[in-house]
């Protein structure tokens, strides 16, 4: 559901683990893992750049970890696909300089906990941060964004798993994704854009082909009515890529990273930075709280802004905007409601998400295809949702006439006591019968929306027999 009212067409873009920004984004948090793993208390703020056969490495770390730099660089890009040296950029062949220091000590005491004006462990900047969640697809996610992260992401699994069927295919690519949009839900895909590298041998048609296949079953096929328009390498043509291709940096694809433009920015960019940034850190609660509070059924899409100031703890504002479809006729209600569920210290937050010892996912996986929208990350989570209803039934103003004194209020008869809805006099709470309702309302729209169809196992089946 996106934020514009009016009747419109919307655009996001993704972009693969090998565009040179990715792959900057990549190393930067592969490190950040690297020295979690050994040490969770590090601190973190790695920035990566990249260009021909060259990456750089620097920024201030603080950590008891025993690291190799270099040697992470490479795995990343090793992995990613760039093995070749003929395309001037190579996990094996390419340069790697290091220029690493520690945190700077005025920023470090205000960090950590007992060490600076305030006590408790404060914010590692100030600045704001946005969360936000919309009913329109089964992850709460824009649905632009999310398929466009699907497509280049499964043009990448290919051509990793099947190397040989899709050679032409090498590691940097783009996707743009154009959906129409009436009565905020969208309606139909109305253009497909994507730029891919490849071999200079490539047949354009041979990759037209293949994006059309990769669309077909990465995006429900409701959305996939009526003319569509592709637009598939308009260039005509995309050998040279890659850092080869575009000097890279760290942090630079931010709108990518969140929500494709639907939500707001604060414009902060997440990767390389450990937890104790509230860039990052209040980001990922603001994603949380805003999923929430939608898998809740408190409103169709929310976005939620935190703000901080360095070396302080708590959260400078909390605001919340529903854009009018919330069920409280006042959305500072939903403030409170957030105030009264969830911790936004920078402490809180990282024991909340677990941010500071990664279990089952890493910051890496994070910094491609998207930081939301992947039930891998605890910030995906939807298990506040009892907590929220049962605080969202405080702000109910439930208001009756009691006029029997078996009520159970206590009142004599004819009393106008105004009783809350704890009481079992029989009156009716518009308010609260809504908050029993929502979280069932909420999963039902959620399996409604369209979905992906998946090959059943029994065609899986059929298919792999057929290939033996």
């Amino acid at each position: 559901m996106s934020k514009i009212h009016a009747d419109h067409i919307f655009t996001s873009e993704s972009v693969s683990e090998g565009h040179p920004d990715k792959v900057c984004d990549q190393i930067s948090d592969a490190i950040l893992d690297a020295c979690l793993a050994q040490d969770p208390n590090s601190r973190v703020a790695c920035e990566t750049l990249t260009t021909t056969d060259l990456i750089v490495i620097s920024g201030e770390i603080t950590t008891k970890a025993k690291v190799n730099w270099e040697q992470i660089a490479r795995e990343v890009v090793a992995d990613i696909g760039y093995t070749s040296a003929d395309i001037g950029f190579s996990a094996n062949d390419c340069k790697v300089f290091v220029s690493i220091h520690s945190q700077s000590p005025d920023i470090s005491q205000g960090v950590t906990e007992g060490e600076g004006l305030h006590q408790e462990q404060g914010a590692g900047d100030q600045g704001m941060m946005f969360g936000y969640a919309s009913n329109e697809t089964e992850e709460l996610m824009p649905a632009t964004i999310l398929y466009a992260h699907k497509i280049v992401e499964e043009l990448a699994r290919l051509r990793k798993t099947q190397p040989k069927k899709y050679f032409f295919l090498r590691p940097d690519s783009k996707s743009q994704v154009s959906i129409e949009y009436k009565n905020g839900e969208p309606q139909a895909v109305k253009t497909i854009v994507v730029s891919h590298q490849h071999t200079p041998d490539m047949k354009n048609a041979d990759l037209e082909k293949l994006v059309k296949q990769v669309v077909k079953k990465v995006i429900p096929a409701e959305l996939l009515k009526g003319d569509i328009v592709y637009h598939i390498n308009p260039t005509g043509r995309f050998v040279v890529g890659g850092p080869n291709g575009d000097t890279g940096l760290t942090g630079r694809k931010i709108i990518v990273d969140t929500y494709g433009g639907v939500g707001s920015h604060g414009g902060g960019a997440f990767s390389g930075k450990d937890p104790s940034k509230v860039d990052r850190s209040a980001a990922y609660m603001g994603r949380y709280i805003a999923k929430n509070l939608v898998a809740a059924g408190l409103a169709d899409k929310c976005e939620v802004q935190l703000a901080y100031a360095i070396g302080v703890a708590e959260p400078l504002s909390v605001n919340v905007d529903t854009y009018g479809t919330g069920i409280f006729p006042d959305d500072a209600i939903l403030e409170k409601i957030v105030r009264g569920v969830f911790d936004m210290t920078p402490a809180g937050i990282i024991k909340t998400l677990g941010l500071k010892n990664p279990e089952g996912w890493s910051y890496r996986a994070a910094a491609a295809y998207g930081h939301f929208g992947r039930e891998m990350f605890p910030w995906e989570k939807t298990d506040k949702i009892d907590a929220i209803i049962d605080e969202a039934r405080k702000y109910c103003d439930c208001e009756c006439e009691c006029d029997d004194d078996d009520c159970g209020c206590g009142c004599d008869d004819d009393c106008d006591c105004g009783c809350d809805d704890d009481c079992d006099c029989g009156c009716d709470c518009e308010c609260e019968e809504t908050l029993k309702a929502a979280p069932a309302k909420a999963a039902a729209k959620k399996a409604s929306v369209p979905k992906v169809k998946k090959a059943s196992a029994k065609k899986a089946a059929a298919k792999k027999s057929k290939k033996k």
